[in-house]
């Protein structure tokens, strides 16, 4: 007679459930999720391991704890955007909220024309090479965009060329931001390449920035990464979210060439 040790059962994980739901949209800042007790009887756990999934979502800053009345979904900015798990629930389950995507590319608006301009004074022939091999990537994965898989590296060689260029400021915090936001910036560029209306254009908006760069005119590049934000900002339909602002308006005395 032979036995066999059966693996055991992993418990369900309240924390993934409910940041799937919150990451989605279905529960907005201001709602409460279920009770403690509720979750309970709805996983058949019991409450310590409630408690402690919840203390995950706490400890994210994604809910908190109310005395007496549950746990409720804290305003965006009170998340720790940048921690790791925060950032995996982001790309993991975001995709569908509309928020959550305005407030990604409002950061990447915010932030990249400055970042292309830095690059445009800073970036070597290196650098250079790191652009153009990324851009070169996204045109012939552009053109033969058939099926899923290259779909998938068409988005990748995009990210690839957003991250060479905050590579190329020489600056270790916007170097190692890059890294901590390429799943969040990942989600955003898959989505819109998907729903491009005119994916040629998009990609001479990329071309336009890397000569930006390459020729060390920074006004230019500030110019251009706005330009491809805002090709990304139609393709998501978030048009209203796209900054208009140029550098002079900003009082950056940026030379033009």
């Amino acid at each position: 007679m032979t036995s066999s040790l059966s693996k055991p059962v992993a418990r369900p994980s309240i924390a993934e459930h409910l940041a799937e739901a919150i990451f989605a949209g279905r529960y907005q800042p201001g709602d409460f999720v279920p009770r403690e007790l509720d979750l309970c009887e709805r996983f058949a756990i019991n409450r310590s391991a409630v408690r402690s999934d919840l203390r995950q979502l706490v400890d994210a800053g994604i809910i908190e704890r109310i005395s007496g009345h549950g746990s409720k979904v804290r305003e965006y900015s009170e998340w720790h955007i940048l921690d790791p798990q925060v950032t995996h629930w982001l790309t993991r389950y975001a995709a569908p909220n509309p928020d959550i995507q305005r407030e990604i590319l409002a950061f990447r608006l915010d932030v990249e024309p400055y970042v292309a301009m830095t690059a445009a004074k800073r970036a070597t022939a290196h650098d250079l090479v790191a652009i153009e091999e990324a851009f070169e990537g996204l045109g012939q994965n552009l053109r033969n965009a058939t099926c899923l898989e290259e779909r998938r590296l068409h988005s990748e060689c995009d990210v690839a060329f957003h991250e060479a260029i905050f590579k190329a400021t020489h600056n270790i915090v916007w170097a190692q931001l890059s890294h901590i936001l390429r799943p969040s910036i990942y989600m955003l560029v898959s989505m819109s390449n998907e729903s491009a209306p005119d994916p040629d254009e998009s990609l001479e908006q990329h071309r336009q920035l890397m000569e930006s760069i390459r020729l060390r005119r920074p006004r230019e590049a500030f110019l251009a990464a706005q330009a491809v934000l805002a090709g990304t900002a139609k393709a998501l339909g978030l048009e209203n979210s796209a900054s208009t602002l140029e550098p002079s308006s900003l009082g950056l005395n940026i030379e033009r060439r």
